[in-house]
């Protein structure tokens, strides 16, 4: 959201704009993920294994920039981002504790549990091969568009992988932070991190995932899907119309 905003709204160069997200991306992951892991939401394991596949992803798609055509994969990455909304905003059906989960799951020790009022939740991890597959494709579209893709690595954890909403969200956050640490490097070697720039933008952000994970904590999970859904789809708006006045 933040690269559209400041592209369209104030006018920033685009390769400034993802300068600053990422640093604010950086700042978000480490405060806000901070409080998740505390709380006990944040699957470490998952979230390290995937980051693998995301990290082979964002080379693939640093190597393809210059070979495909980022309006063309921006229009069907937005409608693609439109269908996942009508997804998650469809509620998942409960599987059963004593679901048999996947053999990757049990080997890597994926599987966990979440609290849940004053209880621990239990989860078994699904599909691992499918989710570890679409993390690398949501790697490949962040080094294409320059974006983090947190929308696609919390719906393949959420619809794939069958993790619980709460923990594909906030491991999702821990994760993207790796990420972005990564290609804010390449965007500093550069010269596209401005700090008068990347400064107010991280401070903002940075507060408002503070204010967010104590709204996480306490919200139900069919607002947060809605939330959610309604947020991916603006972003996939943002993406088809970049796409078709060539800003991308």
């Amino acid at each position: 959201m933040i690269v559209p905003l400041l592209t369209l709204v104030f006018g920033v160069d685009i390769r400034y704009a993802i300068g600053a997200s990422l640093v604010s991306v950086i700042a978000t992951s480490s405060g806000a993920a901070a409080a998740y892991v505390r709380e006990g939401y944040t699957n470490i394991r998952i979230g390290m294994f995937l980051e693998i596949a995301t990290t082979l992803g964002a080379l693939l798609g640093a190597f393809l920039a210059a070979r495909i055509s980022t309006g063309a994969i921006g229009i069907i990455f937005g409608l693609m981002l439109i269908y996942s909304a009508w997804l998650s905003s469809r509620p998942r059906p409960a599987i059963p504790i004593t679901d048999t989960p996947d053999p990757w799951s049990e080997r890597l020790r994926l599987n966990g549990s979440y609290p849940q009022g004053e209880t621990l939740q239990a989860y078994q991890v699904h599909r691992v091969p499918a989710g570890f597959g679409l993390m690398i494709g949501a790697g490949t579209l962040s080094g294409l568009l320059g974006i983090g893709s947190g929308a696609m690595k919390v719906l393949a954890m959420d619809q794939i992988m069958k993790i619980p909403f709460k923990v594909s969200t906030t491991t999702s956050n821990f994760m993207i932070g790796v990420t972005a640490a990564a290609s804010a490097g390449v965007y500093l070697k550069r010269g596209f991190i401005d700090p008068g720039l990347a400064m107010p933008v991280m401070l903002g952000v940075l507060t408002g995932s503070m204010l967010g994970a104590r709204v996480l904590l306490k919200s139900p999970t069919k607002r947060l899907r809605l939330v959610f859904g309604l947020v991916i789809v603006v972003m996939g708006i943002e993406m088809i119309f970049n796409a078709l006045t060539g800003r991308l």
